[in-house]
């Protein structure tokens, strides 16, 4: 690839499409979730992103340059499931797993999953693959990540292992507040059932967000007050995101 001078930084964060697009940046669902990184742009430059929180790119258009040029975000495709059947039946299994879940009149899609495809399949789903853009519901606010558990093999970034098993908590959470989750705990394989009830209490973790505002005007995103600034110049570019093929 050749190399090209990267791009001003970007300043803002747009909610509507300009009358002309500039460049491009492909990224995925994980990918549209970030604070800080620097960008690689379809048409080759790349430029950098730095934010005053951790942020889901899917509720902007895409990206205002410190010179006026802007990037559109262009949701990746990824290989996903196509799910049809006993539509509400299916997603409370897919929601009681904590996996990320797009909701469609007549169908649902999840990325592709082995484990979940073949509890699926035994609930009486059809299945299909695809490829597609994948952009899930979002926090029962409307802000916010579901953070799905993987079912691989692998260890994942919740830090726990979900050997194949059915688990119901039994129990409503009324959180109030959407945020970002670690588990960090071991289901192993046994069948649990927590089978405690929080009834109508608040259920915050055990911290709190004073004046915690996030606030959106004209795309601007504003945290605590900040505005989005663009990067120092000597700042350091964390991970790049890559050109998609």
């Amino acid at each position: 690839m050749t190399d090209h001078p990267d791009l001003p930084p970007a300043v803002r964060l747009l909610t509507e499409a300009p009358t002309a697009t500039d460049f491009h940046v492909v990224m995925d669902y994980d990918a549209r979730l970030m604070r800080r990184k620097r960008l690689r742009s379809q048409e080759g430059p790349g430029f950098m992103v730095d934010l005053p929180a951790v942020t889901n790119l899917d509720e902007y258009w895409g990206f205002e340059l410190e010179d006026g040029r802007n990037v559109r975000i262009v949701a990746a495709e990824e290989a996903v499931l196509v799910i049809t059947g006993d539509l509400p039946r299916l997603s409370w299994h897919i929601g009681n797993r904590h996996t990320p879940c797009e909701i469609h009149e007549d169908h649902l899609l999840i990325r592709e999953d082995h484990v979940l495809e073949r509890m699926l399949k035994g609930l009486g789903a059809g299945i299909n693959r695809a490829a597609r853009p994948f952009a899930p519901e979002s926090g029962a606010y409307g802000t916010g990540r579901t953070m799905g558990h993987d079912h691989g093999p692998a260890d994942h970034v919740h830090a726990h292992n979900h050997a194949p098993h059915d688990h119901n908590h039994g129990h409503d959470h009324h959180h109030g507040h959407s945020h970002d989750h670690v588990h960090g705990h071991d289901h192993g394989s046994t069948d649990h059932a927590h089978g405690h009830d929080h009834g109508e209490t608040d259920h915050n973790h055990g911290h709190q967000h004073p004046d915690h505002v996030h606030d959106r005007h004209a795309g601007v995103v504003h945290h605590h007050g900040a505005q989005f600034h663009a990067p120092d110049s000597d700042s350091t570019p964390e991970t790049e995101e890559k050109t998609a093929s």
